[in-house]
């Protein structure tokens, strides 16, 4: 028996072997994972900028939720407000801005000193799942109006939010789109790295557009979609999965 054959044969061998085949195993996955990521990267930066119409089979966009999107006829807003900013004007409730973690918290809290309106009006780049599953539930208890109007956006989580309208009201020219989510810290092998956690997630979003009524046949436009763009659904999609219960022009 060599030497090398000996030292397998010892307890320490024996781990290390194992570690050893491990860590080929993932070696491979990495690669596997490397090679099904980097060809959906580049399609995303290949893909436009958000600043022109969307038509039927040209819908995906480039996407970074630190800009604010720009169309043509967009009022000039400024910047998006870095987290989601709460404000009662001409009668209704505008939420603006990225949604960040403890968002939904805050959102309680404004709640425990201001009534809700009959409606929401939103414009938002989107952000965290969780606090926009949980903003939306507390907007359905109240059985109100969701709106997003003439070119504002609602992106990523946001139609979540819009989701939760009794009644919703998208205009024919919003832009109003969805894409993969990560939970948690966004990584570019998020398969690899977090799989049980995006699959939970995945199923928490599934069970919450079931609860408020929608066509989970929109998930199949967010699953194919890398966090890098988004697609924007155009009104015949909107209604189709029931989205929005009417199209404003």
């Amino acid at each position: 028996m060599s030497r090398r054959a000996a030292r397998l044969m010892t307890p320490g061998g024996a781990i290390r072997a194992i570690l050893a085949v491990q860590i080929g195993i993932a070696a491979i996955l990495f690669a596997g994972d490397i090679a099904r990521v980097l060809p959906s990267l580049g399609a995303a930066r290949q893909a436009p900028r958000l600043t022109g119409p969307v038509l039927p089979g040209d819908q995906t966009r480039r996407y970074d939720r630190k800009e604010t999107p720009t169309a043509p006829n967009m009022p000039d807003t400024g910047d998006m407000p870095s987290r989601l900013l709460f404000e009662l004007k001409d009668g209704a409730l505008h939420l603006t801005g990225a949604i960040e973690e403890g968002d939904a918290d805050r959102f309680a809290d404004w709640l425990e000193t201001n009534s809700l309106p009959d409606n929401v009006h939103l414009h938002s780049t989107g952000g965290s799942v969780q606090d926009a599953l949980a903003i939306g539930r507390r907007l359905r208890r109240a059985a109100l109006t969701t709106t997003v109007a003439e070119t504002r956006v609602c992106l990523s989580a946001c139609p979540y939010i819009f989701a939760a309208g009794d009644t919703r009201i998208a205009h024919e020219d919003a832009y109003i789109g969805v894409h993969q989510h990560y939970f948690g810290e966004n990584v570019a092998l998020p398969a690899f790295l977090a799989v049980e956690d995006i699959q939970r997630g995945q199923g928490l979003v599934m069970a919450y557009l079931d609860e408020m009524g929608i066509d989970l046949r929109l998930m199949q436009h967010a699953l194919v979609t890398p966090p890098e763009a988004i697609y924007i659904l155009v009104p015949e999609e909107l209604t189709r999965y029931a989205l929005a219960t009417e199209i404003a022009n």
